[in-house]
Order: C-alpha cells, then sequence, then structure tokens
C-alpha cells in the first residue's frame, strides 16, 4: 500500500471533506460526455495529499454508483457486487469504501484471470463438457477470497456526499455547456 493511501485509509469520513467529479478525461456513462470536465470542491491549505487522494477515489466511487443506479432505472436489477483484478485483489481501502458508498456488500473473486476463467466457462459450456454455465462456474470456479461489508455509519454519509457530488457534476456540466454554445 502507497503511503498517500495509507494516510487517506486514517482520515475520518466526514461531510466537509474536499469533494471531487471523477471527469478528468471525460464523462463516462450513464451520461456520456467526452467534453466535460472535472473538479475538486474544498481545497485549502490544509489538502494535502491524502485529502485529495480520499476525494479523487470517492467520486471514482461515487461514478460506479451512478452507473449502477442507471442499471436499475433501465430494468437491470442488480443483486450484488463481485470485485476482480488488480485493485479489488490489491486495495482494501478502495474496495471498502466502495462498499460504504453502495451500502452493499463486495465479494473479490479469488482469480487472478477472473476474465480468462469466464471466457474457458463459457467454451467449456459451448463444447457440451458442462450442460450450463452455471455447472461450468461450480467445477472450475475459485470462490471468493475476500468480502467486504458496508459500515452503515460510512454509507450514511457517502449518501450525502454522494448527492453533493451528483450536484456539483450538474454544475459543472451546465458551465461547460454553456462555454461550448
Amino acid at each position: 500500500m502507497h503511503f498517500t493511501e495509507w494516510r487517506a485509509m486514517a482520515l475520518p469520513v466526514d461531510e466537509s471533506h474536499e469533494i471531487s467529479v471523477d471527469w478528468f478525461n471525460g464523462r463516462r456513462t450513464p451520461d456520456a460526455n467526452p467534453f466535460v470536465k472535472g473538479g475538486i470542491m474544498g481545497l485549502s491549505l490544509g489538502s494535502d495529499a491524502p485529502r485529495v487522494f480520499h476525494s479523487l477515489v470517492e467520486s471514482t466511487c461515487f461514478g460506479a454508483r451512478a452507473i449502477v443506479e442507471q442499471f436499475t432505472c433501465q430494468g437491470v436489477p442488480v443483486k450484488g457486487l463481485i470485485g476482480i483484478g488488480g485493485i479489488a485483489q490489491k486495495s482494501p481501502y478502495i474496495m471498502q469504501m466502495l462498499a460504504d458508498v453502495f451500502n452493499m456488500p463486495i465479494k473479490i473473486n479469488r482469480s487472478e484471470q477472473t476474465c480468462a476463467m469466464g471466457a474457458a466457462m463459457f467454451a467449456a459450456t459451448a463444447a457440451g463438457i458442462y450442460e450450463k454455465v452455471e455447472q461450468a462456474m461450480q467445477a472450475m470456479g475459485q470462490g471468493f477470497g475476500m468480502e467486504y461489508s458496508p459500515d452503515k455509519k460510512k454509507a450514511l454519509i457517502y449518501d450525502r456526499r454522494y448527492r453533493k457530488y451528483r450536484e456539483m457534476g450538474d454544475f459543472i456540466e451546465k458551465q461547460q455547456r454553456g462555454a461550448f454554445l
């Protein structure tokens, strides 16, 4: 774990910290717009690297939440969250924050090659080795190595900060849209 991440992990979660919008490369889904830019509000002379890092991680989690909320609005139920890959396996700090932001448990897949394993499961099913993908998953899957449960107190604070994130994003987009008209 990097020193900045370690120090950010020690910060208390509160409503008055710096807050970011993660659109430094344009807005991603659900309402993709490559022209808008991100921002950080609430900076002060006391805004050190761990506080800014925390704000950026938080905004990435908020962006993921906006995507999942869009799925739900479109009738695609989200019954659970599974983390795969590098960050999921290497950053308990980020995964715990994600669980708190979503107010849902997150299971971390044990496999380091989850996408390749999933492709192999579908191939084994298509080849007739298994009748159903679920059978291939049962036989070939490696299970979960970790699970993060939300902290209910932090989840309430993150919920209020998420609303600020959405408001800040709407404001930024309106301001930048006006600049292009």
